[in-house]
């Protein structure tokens, strides 16, 4: 059976080593993902866990997975009763969170080989899948994942929060374009969240060698940079794609959430950018 993808254990990983290797108070308590993706013995000696050179990695995936399950307790108090969390990889909001979890219909949707692995360690482990829980397999290139969430049984006439992380910067950007229109039409105040990666030349000086050898890995694993924006762009193409109301949550914003008055000197790069978008 296929494993996970290389991009989402790696994730899984560097979440569990943010709480060994960082001082607390910790971004984000997250050890399943780990248990998930049972690496072989001898991970943590792998060029891409180094203590060191993965500490903007660590701070970016932690403070991103937070802003987001922050933002999803506060519309489930509101009332929202649907995430959709597009490219789930392993994702665990459903493990960590089931008191939250239990008064949505959370829908993970990911490439079918994945997922079908994810479900058989989730059952292995004992964590089950929840009624509530939504396991929605799509082929991307072939598939609609649209339409592959509404015959999961996600409404469109009913308020959402949804999620991309990690994942705009490998799609084309007709291919974002069009995900912007497909979630502009959801129910008035629903929620759009997704991550972005800003050009070269607007990173610090201090990241440009880490984002070319980032860009590099990628191309040579089969997995480019496709699609880099500049925050005013892409909040331009969410406004002209029908949603009334975009915003950017800058490196600066994420610091001061997730990060002030720390003295291990953990922060997030300016490389990834939040974009929030409301119907």
């Amino acid at each position: 059976m296929i494993g996970p993808e290389s991009t989402a254990e790696r994730v899984a990983l560097w979440r569990a080593l943010h709480i060994e290797l960082d001082q607390s108070p910790h971004v984000l308590e997250d050890e399943v993902g780990l248990r998930l993706a049972d690496p072989p013995p001898g991970w943590r000696d792998r060029a891409d866990m180094d203590p060191q050179t993965t500490a903007l990695s660590r701070a970016c995936v932690t403070a991103r997975a937070r802003f987001v399950e922050d933002l999803v307790v506060e519309q489930a108090g509101q009332g929202v009763d649907q995430y959709v969390i597009l490219g789930a990889g392993l994702d665990t909001f459903a493990q960590r969170r089931p008191e939250i979890g239990a008064r949505l219909t959370v829908f993970e949707v990911d490439q079918a080989g994945p997922q079908a692995w994810k479900r058989q360690r989730l059952l292995e482990l004992g964590y089950g899948i929840p009624e509530w829980l939504r396991l929605v397999p799509v082929d991307f290139e072939t598939e609609s994942w649209w339409e592959r969430l509404i015959s999961a049984g996600f409404d469109p006439q009913r308020r959402a929060v949804v999620v991309s992380t990690g994942v705009s910067m490998y799609l084309t950007r007709e291919a974002n374009i069009q995900t912007l229109r497909h979630l502009a039409a959801l129910a008035p105040g629903s929620t759009f969240v997704t991550t972005f990666q800003l050009p070269l030349e607007l990173l610090d000086d201090e990241e440009r060698p880490i984002r070319r050898a980032v860009e590099n890995a990628a191309r040579a694993s089969g997995v480019p940079f496709l699609s880099l924006f500049d925050p005013d762009e892409l909040i331009g193409l969410a406004e002209d794609a029908g949603f009334p109301s975009a915003q950017h949550i800058s490196t600066s914003a994420m610091t001061q959430l997730y990060f002030a008055g720390r003295t291990d000197g953990l922060r997030p790069p300016s490389a990834e950018q939040i974009l929030v978008a409301k119907t």
